[in-house]
């Protein structure tokens, strides 16, 4: 019985990478396996040191795809950038180099493109996330649409984008501007998130939202984004002092903030 081949059309997968050609690797096989092929792949790479970079060429012996380079790191604003520059299809679907899609990915995968092209005022569909968006009204097949009010109660409605692997329209910039460079990379998908939210961005929401990807870190190499203690801390009363300052903070960028 032969596997089907499920190819995406008009569809660009682009990963961004940096110092974790091992994970970049088992991101490209774990596609392959699922016989997912894409109309194109996008690496883009932020200044990785030397030995990665042979080995992402290598990589290219066994996977097409076009690799960006920069000659120095300059951050996630600027390697998203640079990646999206080189996508020529109507969608883009972007990953970072340390997730990999779940056995089922191609079935879903379908169902979101589906949507997008049934959807013209749809900006983009998200796979993962840390917790379940707050808002949701449901649409199809495990998917819903994601409902921002500022009204609603709760600053976790804010958290309208992410980074994290999501299907996006590939003329995304026109809408929303380019990432801020030269920042933080917590700093780039804040104000990402901000302007998404500005310019009334449409998103859907898979609702098994840990489910169709998983984030894979090895102690050979490890995540490269590093949190500070005001974030990560989990002391009961920095917890609800963090929960305030977001609170207000959200608020102020939305309605005041530049």
């Amino acid at each position: 019985m032969n596997e089907v081949t499920h190819f995406f059309d008009d569809v660009t997968l682009l990963v961004t990478h940096y110092n974790r050609s091992k994970s970049l690797e088992r991101l490209l096989q774990s596609f392959k396996n699922l016989n997912c092929l894409f109309e194109d792949i996008v690496v883009s790479d932020d200044g990785s040191k030397p030995e990665h970079l042979n080995y992402i060429t290598e990589l290219q012996n066994s996977y097409a795809f076009r690799l960006i380079l920069t000659p120095v790191n300059k951050g996630l604003g600027n390697n998203i950038n640079k990646g999206q520059d080189a996508v020529k299809t109507k969608y883009t679907l972007y990953v970072q180099e340390d997730f990999e899609p779940a056995a089922d990915f191609a079935l879903h995968f379908i169902d979101a493109v589906n949507i997008m092209q049934e959807k013209p005022g749809l900006d983009m569909i998200r796979f993962y996330a840390y917790f379940k968006y707050p808002y949701l009204k449901p649409y199809r097949n495990g998917f819903s649409e994601m409902q921002f009010k500022w009204w609603l109660p709760g600053y976790k409605k804010f958290y309208y984008y992410s980074d994290h692997p999501h299907l996006r329209k590939s003329n995304f910039f026109e809408k929303f501007g380019r990432y801020p460079e030269g920042v933080k990379g917590d700093v780039t998908e804040y104000r990402m998130m901000m302007s998404f939210i500005k310019e009334k961005g449409k998103a859907m929401f898979y609702e098994d939202y840990k489910g169709l990807f998983f984030q894979k870190n090895s102690s050979d190499e490890p995540s490269t984004m590093k949190r500070n203690f005001w974030r990560e801390n989990n002391n009961i009363f920095v917890h609800l002092l963090r929960e305030t300052y977001r609170h207000f903070k959200f608020n102020y960028d939305l309605f005041l903030g530049h």
